[in-house]
């Protein structure tokens, strides 16, 4: 199983189960202070009526803590809906450590880190501060042990202003993500709008003047057939040549460049979670079919990352090298996933080498860490010839 099923990027929703688990598992873990008030049940110190009421009140406390902190961390919030639920939490932290007493103080850090976790930095930077008070004035009031009040009001504060650290890191996230996918939606729009003018600024003028031809040959044909074949045929000329420079200027759109595909490979690591070291540019004045096939190459591969290695961390380096048969334009692909399966190249790798061989270059692959055989490394390498794809 691929490792994406249990890993949840930064600010991305859980999209199955075990996501939502993994999710719960880290947002969970932090209920391991509750066991103060857990061991204050478990110790019989109350009324058989106060120890129910305790288990309900902590049961309910603990659930809304979850779902705030699960739902809301991330989601444009509803801010009454939420005021509401961290007013409740407070007024449940207040309820149950005035009646059941010291071990049950340490709610209020919860409701500090829900404020954190939820709302807004201008919000929460005076509503921590006022749930620290309220612990203090609690713990004041009563007979509580001062070193237990004063070992509260740290973690109260630090986790609270912790959390909106955290919550901002996730929103700008997010905000990025969507400004990405709204770059690629206008890059995508500005392609087509320069392919309708490019076939505009092809095709306008030969179907302009196909159609006058086309009038004049009918003109023509009654009285003067010699004449209309000269401008049927002229016709036929015109209409061959804009068949090429339609062709070729398809051709043109679909072949893959090297800029288009780090640019890609870059977009399609960081949506994969998947830590992304790649160049931004690429060599100048690359030969067309070497630059064709590690385009396609480098395309593949990454695909191979994103989808079967279970990877963390890609790198991509493409760099020109000079050796004794020439120049050579050499690319490599590692990460630090599970590492290659077998001995026998998939499909992916078939059709890399098939390419290849096209332009009479060469592939390499090896784990990435060759002592425990982690990770797997693709290199590649096509001729440039000579004084070609120097990049300098």
């Amino acid at each position: 199983m691929n490792d994406d099923a249990t890993f949840v990027g930064i600010g991305r929703p859980p999209t199955n189960r075990r996501q939502v688990g993994v999710k719960l598992l880290w947002i969970g873990i932090w209920l391991a202070f509750m066991s103060a008030p857990v061991k204050d049940l478990l110790d019989g110190n109350h009324t058989p009526w106060a120890t129910a009421l305790g288990v309900l009140g902590l049961v309910v406390f603990v659930g809304t803590y979850l779902v705030l902190v699960f739902r809301h961390t991330s989601k444009a919030l509803d801010r009454r809906r939420v005021g509401t639920t961290i007013a409740f939490l407070g007024a449940l932290a207040v309820a149950l450590s005035l009646t059941l007493g010291t071990p049950w103080l340490v709610l209020f850090v919860y409701v500090s880190v829900t404020v954190g976790a939820t709302l807004p930095l201008r919000t929460a930077g005076w509503l921590i501060p006022a749930v620290t008070a309220v612990l203090v004035g609690i713990g004041l009031t009563g007979d509580h042990p001062r070193e237990i009040i004063t070992a509260l009001v740290f973690p109260a504060l630090l986790g609270g202003f912790a959390m909106t650290g955290v919550r901002q890191m996730i929103r700008t996230t997010i905000e990025l993500r969507e400004a990405r996918a709204t770059v690629a939606q206008l890059a995508a729009n500005e392609e087509r709008l320069r392919l309708a003018r490019d076939l505009h600024d092809l095709l306008g003028h030969s179907l302009s003047l196909i159609t006058l031809k086309s009038e004049l040959a009918g003109r023509m044909l009654p009285d003067h057939p010699d004449q209309a074949a000269l401008q049927v045929a002229d016709i036929e000329q015109v209409s061959r040549q804009a068949l090429v420079d339609v062709r070729s200027a398809v051709t043109g759109y679909r072949r893959p460049t090297l800029p288009g595909e780090l640019a890609g490979a870059r977009t399609a690591l960081a949506a994969a979670g998947i830590t992304a070291d790649v160049p931004t540019d690429a060599p100048d004045d690359l030969p067309e079919k070497p630059e064709e096939v590690l385009a396609w190459a480098l395309r593949e591969a990454v695909t191979n990352v994103v989808r079967h290695s279970g990877a963390r961390r890609c790198t991509v380096t493409l760099a020109p090298r000079q050796t004794l048969g020439g120049r050579i334009l050499e690319l490599t692909v590692a990460d630090d996933g599970r590492g290659g399966s077998g001995t026998k190249p998939g499909n992916g790798l078939t059709g890399i080498t098939e390419r290849l061989a096209t332009v009479d270059g060469t592939m390499i692959t090896r784990p990435t860490n060759s002592a425990s055989g982690k990770g797997f490394t693709l290199t590649l390498s096509v001729p440039l010839g000579s004084g070609l794809g120097s990049g300098e």
